[in-house]
């Protein structure tokens, strides 16, 4: 970044930015203590931006219409501030089919300098704009903490997503869950997924984050993952859920079958997950029936896995999937990071005979 561009650590000019099209109070920061109380830590040589109140960070991308994409993106609050005021990063893609959504960030999920987040979009034209703002105004800070209290926006990545399909041999799609957004060069954090009523469009092909908060994606690079290189972390509780749709048909019995562990990021102690199936009820169906496992395992925080099963019968031609874990967890190595049971290796086949 020029100097010549800058006063003190703000960004002068609309342009100034390369390949960013900014507004409003745009400041370009370095890792370290920050203004508003909280620490930056950042390597050597990285950069954010500080979106002040109102201020925005825009960039235009060539897509594909119909095609859904992911944003990855690193975001954290530099205001260590307690307040009823909830800090957000809000993220717009347009045109497309997704609406805007805000990102909470006074929440931090993570040790690290920043949470690494994933936002889902359907592309509805060649060309879109993908725009990072701070929907807080100038008054909803006391004094002059609104020059301070902005989120912080670190990397962002950008990727268009597969469309995983059903087989003979599973009928869960991405049961594995190794598509999905791109990764942060360098995060060890994971990618947190927004729930559905916060991103539509969810950017995790074939699942729908179907609870109040997120669930983190986690790779093996960085975590325990039981098998292949990706994994889902139930972070928050009865609060996180990962769900998914799958075609049946009526009397045919089915097995599901799936992979419960840790991820090896101090998560300790007693963790029980939940499946439920409601097999049925699709398609006017008010017959829906449940079944249910609830599988423990107890975590050492070191990694490692165990396999379980559940049998069901389909009341319907359609059965919704989802698994949740029962207990809030907390990492042991900080003791406020929320963390949780590892999901992966889901699968559905259905069984020869009939119920």
């Amino acid at each position: 970044m020029s100097p010549r561009k800058m006063n003190a650590t703000v960004i002068v000019g609309r342009d100034s930015l390369p390949g960013w099209a900014l507004r409003g109070r745009v400041e370009y920061v370095s890792g370290g203590p920050q203004p508003g109380g909280m620490y930056f830590a950042a390597a050597p040589g990285a950069h954010a931006l500080r979106l002040g109140a109102r201020a925005s960070a825009a960039q235009a991308v060539a897509v594909r219409p119909g095609a859904a994409y992911a944003l990855t993106f690193a975001a954290t609050r530099a205001c260590a501030r307690d307040g009823e005021r909830e800090e957000a990063l809000r993220v717009a893609v347009s045109p497309s089919f997704s609406a805007p959504g805000d990102v909470p960030v006074r929440t931090l999920y993570g040790a690290g300098a920043a949470d690494a987040w994933a936002w889902g979009f359907r592309a509805a034209e060649r060309n879109a704009q993908v725009e990072f703002s701070n929907p807080a105004a100038a008054d909803d800070h006391d004094g002059d903490d609104s020059l301070n209290c902005g989120p912080l926006l670190a990397a962002v990545a950008f990727k268009e997503l597969p469309a995983p399909m059903p087989s003979k041999d599973n009928l869960i799609r991405n049961g594995d869950f190794e598509a999905g957004p791109a990764a942060i060069p360098n995060s060890t954090a994971g990618v947190l997924l927004p729930p559905k009523r916060k991103d539509a469009t969810s950017p995790l092909p074939g699942w729908i984050v179907e609870s109040l908060r997120p669930v983190r994606l986690v790779d093996a690079p960085h975590f325990a993952v039981p098998q292949g290189q990706r994994a889902v972390e139930l972070v928050a509780g009865r609060e996180g859920a990962v769900a998914q749709v799958i075609r049946t048909a009526p009397g045919r019995a089915y097995n599901l079958s799936f992979a419960v562990g840790d991820a090896r990021d101090g998560c300790e102690g007693a963790m029980l997950v939940h499946a439920v199936v409601v097999a049925g009820g699709g398609g006017g169906n008010a017959t829906a029936k449940a079944a249910a496992a609830a599988v423990p395992y107890a975590s050492r925080g070191g990694g490692g896995a165990r396999q379980a099963s559940l049998r069901f019968v389909a009341s319907g031609r359609r059965a919704r999937v989802t698994f949740y874990s029962s207990y809030y967890h907390t990492s042991a190595g900080d003791g406020v990071s929320p963390c949780g049971p590892v999901l992966d290796q889901v699968k559905v086949q259905p069984l020869m005979t009939k119920a």
